[in-house]
């Protein structure tokens, strides 16, 4: 009895002192997540209406910088395990955030811009990736049998800011244009950047052991981390190529109103953070990897109604199927990658986010290829690339099993 008891009153202070870390954590991801969401989905407009660019050039800018974001974002992952730099990684990626969104405000130069993007911009791209890095190694810490629901739980935060940031950022455009909207964009960034310098500690290196790379422990073999990797690519690319087409499936093909993408879109946001919470909280009690699994079954699912859908009343009928497939992949999907490479949270993540920019890459070319054949066939290339996604999984599952 008496042991039980000290039990629970040495966990208390250690579950204070989480709580006083990851507070700060979820004020971080908001703003973060605040920031991309306002300027994110109207980057094309900024390019055609601000600086006048065509077609070419949009392309362009749209094409190298998530590549470069992908690239950087890859050298940070790898150099944050190595030492503990991590927390200031998060206050230089912040101030990068900064200073390319007030030179947005101003500067109206296409290729000082596109040279921005390709550096400065893509180093505020470690954001991400990196505070989801800095909540697992505290997690692992203070509390490491809930660090499944904490990082679902600190996605949960970042999906809120999505909820509200275009609708800000609509906003915004319509009181005080571009200025403004990169005006309070650098604003968000700068609190980041402050959560980072006055509420979060300095964490530890990785063990001697774990901070080399040729050293680092897998818990599976490298083509098998490989192989989920692709499979999270092929996973992520509908969830572009989808969003990307549905305004026009929904107008050239169901013969409806295109506004109806957006109600669609916003019942699947606000489905998708509750399922995220919920399956958070089913980590401890399911396999991380059966639950990655069911979510690219719901993805197969998904996509095939899609694409037989005869209106729109089936596509919003099947939200919450949507949404358990992106809460499953988004929310334990991170924690499924970091358990593959422990003691690499940074490297592990980052390998995680970047599938969502490379996903969105290809498809833009595959949309390139449904307006060819008709936008129907979007759903149909989605339906095969999560069926192959899920495949994977199951071959690298099969594969781990068996050794």
């Amino acid at each position: 009895m008496t042991t039980t008891t000290d039990s629970a009153a040495s966990a208390r202070p250690r579950l204070r002192g989480l709580a006083r870390t990851l507070l700060p954590l979820s004020l971080m991801f908001l703003a973060v997540g605040m920031g991309t969401a306002v300027v994110f989905p109207f980057i094309a407009l900024f390019l055609n209406t601000e600086l006048h660019a065509g077609p070419g050039r949009v392309t362009l800018f749209l094409v190298a910088s998530p590549l470069a974001g992908v690239l950087v974002t890859t050298l940070v992952g790898r150099l944050s395990d190595r030492g503990p730099y991590r927390r200031w990684i998060l206050v230089i990626a912040a101030l990068g955030g900064v200073t390319c969104t007030g030179l947005y405000t101003v500067v109206r130069d296409y290729w000082v811009l596109l040279a921005l993007s390709v550096s400065v911009f893509a180093l505020s791209g470690s954001l991400f990736p990196q505070t989801f890095a800095y909540a697992r190694q505290v997690l692992e810490r203070d509390s490491p049998d809930r660090a499944a629901f904490g990082i679902s739980a600190m996605r949960t935060v970042f999906s809120l800011a999505w909820v509200g940031g275009p609708a800000l950022a609509a906003l915004l455009l319509d009181v005080g244009g571009f200025r403004l909207l990169y005006g309070v964009a650098s604003g968000l960034y700068l609190t980041a950047a402050l959560v980072a310098v006055l509420r979060l500690e300095t964490l530890p290196a990785p063990p001697r052991e774990t901070a080399d790379e040729s050293s680092t422990p897998l818990t599976v073999p490298r083509p098998l981390l490989w192989a989920t990797v692709a499979a999270f690519v092929l996973l992520q690319t509908p969830m572009t190529l989808a969003v990307q087409a549905l305004p026009l499936f929904i107008s050239r093909d169901l013969h409806a109103e295109a506004s109806a993408a957006g109600l669609i879109l916003g019942l699947c946001a606000a489905l998708e953070i509750p399922l995220m919470l919920g399956l958070g909280a089913l980590t401890t009690r399911f396999r991380l990897g059966t639950l990655v699994r069911i979510g690219a079954a719901c993805a197969v699912v998904y996509y095939a109604i899609g694409w037989a859908s005869p209106n729109v009343w089936v596509l919003a009928a099947a939200q919450p199927v949507n949404a358990a497939f992106i809460a499953a992949i988004s929310g334990v999907g991170i924690t499924y990658m970091q358990d593959m490479m422990p003691g690499r949270p940074g490297h592990a993540t980052t390998l995680f986010t970047n599938t969502f920019p490379i996903g969105a890459m290809l498809a833009g070319s595959l949309l390139g290829v449904a307006a060819h054949f008709g936008y129907r066939s979007a759903w149909a290339i989605s339906t095969g690339l999560c069926l192959a996604g899920l495949l994977l999984l199951l071959v690298a599952r099969a594969r781990r099993t068996a050794r």
